[in-house]
């Protein structure tokens, strides 16, 4: 791969930065120019892993010129639990000798250690799957570079935006630290996380970070063999003030962490509080990786600028309550490459602003804003108190509960319920907030 990044530096394409990036940024919604004579579109992806490999695989195959730059390695990848639905599997032709674990079983612990088995109600098929994002992240690529896209494993430093309408982006990046390029493009797919500097360089706003933090545990087998097909969850202000910790099984070894976002100074005493939770189980247990990454809390305030998109973490699509992000990040970047590709009628026409908004972001957002609210109003509610969470896990002992959240999650779309078994949930919710204490204690706070 290193003699082909080498060979494509030399391509007319990349030229020397001839100036510093322009700090301002606006945008550009005048009417572009209908064809680009002699060429195609050229696009790059900013961002290797699911996200931005979707988008530039989407592009490829569309018949856009497609840049794909990585700055890590393929061994290195995002903190991440790596549990996927079963849904991702079928939609991106995920092969089935990737996955780890199939998870059949899951189990919930309340604060003060109340379990609940959660998954009573899955079918004989149905599994959610366990992957290694290292893994995951170097096939995605791997697929993308097959399917045209032109790997270029360098730290992308700056964006010039362009001053008229089908002017282009200069990308201006680092290769080894030293060697200093840039690339001209029409379109440019910001799928480079959180802290991203595509999110910056168009001002598309600043969101709350949450922070996860994870320590891979490889342990002696008989103890794994209790995680051979089972995971878990546990709440409680012990192991994190605002989310949930976890114990994921991997092929050889169990990933344990935790998150929060109101507290991220005190992370690692939150993952002290997972670690003696689950003592007994993973005592004799080796840590051979320790990782940590910030994660996003809501959506940015602008997610489409010019002919400049958002996908993945940079653009905020990471669930409330369940922190989910990968197949989110996977569905946002093949949505948005597949749009540039219909808009630009298979890279023959410029795009613009409001074709990316027409074709990538009202898509989504009809698609996914009802389940990102949901689940913002399901984690304000539970996650607030270790009386709320005790709550949570005495409702997740309910099959209808089980069989709404695995449907929801497993297909990612809200399932339907039954109007009675609605109603019966309602009232068993607010029994169980009450019987906690939680509802008596907000009423509290609404007196003068």
């Amino acid at each position: 791969m290193a003699a082909k990044i080498q060979a494509n530096f030399f391509l007319p394409s990349f030229t020397t930065p001839t100036s510093k990036p322009k700090p301002r940024f606006h945008s550009l919604t005048i009417s572009a120019s209908k064809s680009i004579p002699g060429r195609k579109l050229r696009a790059a992806v900013i961002g290797g892993g699911p996200a931005g490999s979707s988008a530039a695989e989407a592009l490829a195959s569309g018949g856009i010129e497609t840049f794909l730059f990585e700055r890590n390695p393929p061994s290195v990848a995002k903190p991440c639990g790596g549990a996927i639905p079963l849904c991702m599997l079928e939609e991106f032709d995920i092969p089935h000798h990737l996955i780890d674990r199939h998870v059949t079983h899951m189990r919930i612990f309340s604060p003060s250690n109340i379990a609940v088995d959660f998954g009573k109600t899955l079918k004989p098929h149905e599994f959610i799957a366990m992957l290694r994002r290292e893994v995951l992240d170097s096939f995605l690529r791997s697929r993308a570079h097959s399917a045209g896209a032109i790997p270029v494993s360098a730290l992308v430093t700056g964006i010039d935006l362009p001053t008229t309408a089908t002017s282009p982006y200069t990308i201006h990046y680092s290769v080894n630290g030293s060697s200093r390029r840039s690339l001209d493009v029409d379109v440019v797919i910001g799928a480079d996380g959180a802290n991203s500097r595509v999110a910056k360089s168009i001002g598309a706003g600043n969101y709350t970070c949450a922070i996860a933090f994870q320590e891979r545990i490889k342990l002696p087998g008989e103890k794994m063999a209790y995680y051979e097909n089972l995971a878990e969850m546990y709440v409680g202000d012990d192991v994190s003030p605002d989310f949930y910790a976890w114990v994921f099984p991997k092929c050889d070894h169990v990933a344990v962490g935790t998150g929060t976002v109101r507290s991220k100074q005190d992370i690692k005493l939150y993952q002290r509080g997972i670690r003696e939770r689950v003592r007994p189980k993973i005592n004799g247990g080796k840590v051979i990786k320790v990782e940590a990454h910030p994660i996003p809390e809501h959506p940015r305030p602008v997610r489409v600028r010019g002919r400049v998109a958002l996908v993945g973490d940079a653009a905020g699509y990471v669930t409330k309550c369940s922190g989910e992000g990968i197949y989110f990040a996977a569905k946002s970047g093949r949505l948005c490459g597949n749009a540039v590709v219909s808009a630009s009628e298979g890279g023959e026409r410029m795009i613009d602003e409001c074709d990316l908004k027409r074709e990538y972001l009202r898509v989504w957002d009809a698609e996914y804003v009802k389940t990102f609210r949901f689940l913002d109003v399901l984690q304000r509610v539970f996650y607030g108190s270790n009386a709320s969470r005790e709550a949570l896990v005495e409702l997740c002992g309910d099959e209808y509960v089980q069989r709404m959240t695995f449907e929801s999650y497993l297909y990612k779309k809200l399932a339907r319920g039954v109007v009675w078994n609605d109603a019966k949930l309602l009232v068993n919710t607010i029994g169980s907030l009450v019987k906690s204490k939680v509802v008596q204690r907000q009423m509290e706070g609404l007196v003068l």
